[in-house]
Protein backbone atom coordinates (compact mmCIF):
# COMPACT_ATOMS: atom_id res chain seq x y z
CA UNK A 1 0.00 0.00 0.00
CA UNK A 2 1.30 3.17 -1.04
CA UNK A 3 1.22 6.54 1.25
CA UNK A 4 0.30 10.13 0.16
CA UNK A 5 0.33 12.67 2.69
CA UNK A 6 -2.29 16.17 2.25
CA UNK A 7 -2.75 19.27 4.48
CA UNK A 8 -6.28 19.86 5.20
CA UNK A 9 -7.92 22.74 6.65
CA UNK A 10 -7.96 22.74 11.12
CA UNK A 11 -12.59 22.91 10.03
CA UNK A 12 -12.04 20.19 7.71
CA UNK A 13 -9.54 18.04 10.12
CA UNK A 14 -11.92 18.38 13.08
CA UNK A 15 -14.73 16.88 10.65
CA UNK A 16 -12.66 14.19 9.49
CA UNK A 17 -11.48 13.16 13.09
CA UNK A 18 -15.48 13.18 14.05
CA UNK A 19 -16.87 11.45 11.35
CA UNK A 20 -13.91 8.74 11.92
CA UNK A 21 -14.81 8.55 15.28
CA UNK A 22 -18.50 8.24 14.41
CA UNK A 23 -18.51 5.67 12.02
CA UNK A 24 -15.59 3.46 14.70
CA UNK A 25 -12.76 3.48 11.76
CA UNK A 26 -9.39 5.49 11.20
CA UNK A 27 -9.21 8.59 9.53
CA UNK A 28 -7.33 6.81 7.18
CA UNK A 29 -9.83 4.24 6.43
CA UNK A 30 -12.32 7.00 5.77
CA UNK A 31 -10.26 9.07 3.51
CA UNK A 32 -9.77 6.10 1.23
CA UNK A 33 -13.23 5.02 1.50
CA UNK A 34 -14.56 8.57 0.40
CA UNK A 35 -11.78 8.82 -2.71
CA UNK A 36 -12.90 5.34 -3.67
CA UNK A 37 -16.58 6.49 -4.04
CA UNK A 38 -15.15 9.87 -5.87
CA UNK A 39 -13.23 8.04 -8.18
CA UNK A 40 -15.88 5.58 -9.17
CA UNK A 41 -19.02 8.12 -9.23
CA UNK A 42 -16.68 10.15 -11.18
CA UNK A 43 -16.27 7.79 -14.01
CA UNK A 44 -20.07 7.08 -14.01
CA UNK A 45 -21.98 8.03 -17.23
CA UNK A 46 -24.93 10.58 -15.75
CA UNK A 47 -27.45 11.60 -18.09
CA UNK A 48 -27.77 15.51 -18.66
CA UNK A 49 -30.25 17.61 -19.11
CA UNK A 50 -32.19 18.20 -22.81
CA UNK A 51 -30.31 21.98 -22.45
CA UNK A 52 -26.58 20.36 -21.92
CA UNK A 53 -27.16 18.45 -24.62
CA UNK A 54 -27.51 20.90 -27.40
CA UNK A 55 -25.39 23.67 -25.46
CA UNK A 56 -22.74 23.43 -28.39
CA UNK A 57 -25.81 24.85 -30.60
CA UNK A 58 -27.05 27.52 -28.94
CA UNK A 59 -26.67 30.93 -30.65
CA UNK A 60 -26.21 29.33 -34.42
CA UNK A 61 -29.90 30.14 -35.60
CA UNK A 62 -31.34 33.97 -35.91
CA UNK A 63 -34.61 35.19 -35.55
CA UNK A 64 -36.40 36.48 -32.01
CA UNK A 65 -35.53 34.72 -28.75
CA UNK A 66 -39.24 34.78 -27.77
CA UNK A 67 -42.42 34.84 -30.19
CA UNK A 68 -44.26 36.35 -27.41
CA UNK A 69 -42.58 39.82 -28.28
CA UNK A 70 -43.88 39.88 -32.07
CA UNK A 71 -46.91 38.92 -31.51
CA UNK A 72 -48.05 38.85 -35.50
CA UNK A 73 -44.83 36.52 -36.31
CA UNK A 74 -47.19 33.64 -36.49
CA UNK A 75 -50.39 35.18 -37.78
CA UNK A 76 -50.63 34.05 -41.00
CA UNK A 77 -49.10 30.50 -39.88
CA UNK A 78 -51.36 27.98 -41.06
CA UNK A 79 -53.50 29.56 -43.94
Amino acid sequence: MSTVSLKVSDPLAAQLTEAARRKGISKSALIRDALHSYLRADHEVRPGSALSEVADLAGLLSGPEDLSVNKNYLRSFGR
